[in-house]
């Protein structure tokens, strides 16, 4: 099925069916490695991407703001920050879009859990959950986004991290820290560095200075193609986003 949609001609099938292609082709891909996934876009993703990219019913980016309120999944992405710590749990992993003009892109991880045998000796240790805040605004017809904080917290890994627990983390955050505008986070008071290797530590702080950029090739109420970029120098990345609610 997958070379056969892949060959014919996209122009052909409706934007309900590109999307549904995009959905099925990318099924069991997002835990494959960054050069696997970058390859896998080159190769088959690119071209659907393209058409979707021509028939974005949203192409007001004035307009796109609105539509982004709510949780979002990434079901497939090339963004490398998501797997810095290992163990990402895709179920239990959301981007929220508040109305305030934060966002925050959340994940549990429990490394281990993916294996019964590793489950066994890793299920009394604290599952890890972190989260990137982010602030956006459109302004000159672009996406202008800010990183503001990262976070993190040790929680049962037997208790799932619920779209609840998620969006009431996020909120408690924003309230707590950021009732003055000009309001600005020490990465160490919330992040403790000193006990993950220096590589990774090295890789929050550059992320968290980083100004990315973010751009919607294809948005509409339930489903989004997104192209960002941390940095002018980095490769873009391209994620593949439904609506959870």
């Amino acid at each position: 099925m997958q070379n056969i949609t892949y060959n014919k001609d996209l122009t052909t099938s409706t934007t309900s069916e590109l999307k549904n292609i995009v959905l099925e082709i990318v099924k069991g891909k997002n835990n494959q490695s960054l050069r696997e996934k970058v390859k896998f876009y080159q190769n088959q993703l690119e071209p659907y991407f393209i058409e979707l990219s021509h028939r974005n019913p949203t192409p007001n980016v004035a307009e796109q703001a609105a539509i982004v309120i709510g949780v979002w999944k990434s079901v497939w992405s090339t963004i490398p920050f998501q797997d810095i710590v290992p163990g990402r749990i895709d179920e239990q992993s959301y981007q929220i879009f508040h109305d305030d003009g934060y966002y925050a892109n959340i994940a549990r991880y429990a490394p281990g859990h993916q294996s019964n045998v590793l489950r066994i000796f890793t299920s009394k240790i604290p599952a890890y959950d972190l989260m990137v805040l982010q602030k956006y605004a459109i302004k000159n017809e672009q996406w202008q986004i800010q990183n503001v904080g990262i976070f993190q917290a040790f929680k049962n890994r037997e208790k799932p991290l619920t779209i609840e627990d998620a969006n009431n983390w996020f909120t408690n955050i924003v309230k707590s820290k950021f009732q003055q505008p000009a309001a600005k986070i020490d990465l160490r008071q919330e992040v403790d560095l000193d006990t993950i290797d220096r590589n990774t530590a090295k890789k929050f702080e550059k992320a968290y200075l980083a100004i990315p950029t973010l751009e919607h090739l294809y948005i509409d109420n339930d489903f989004r193609l997104v192209k960002s970029q941390r940095e002018t120098k980095q490769r873009p990345s391209y994620t593949i986003a439904v609506r959870l609610r």
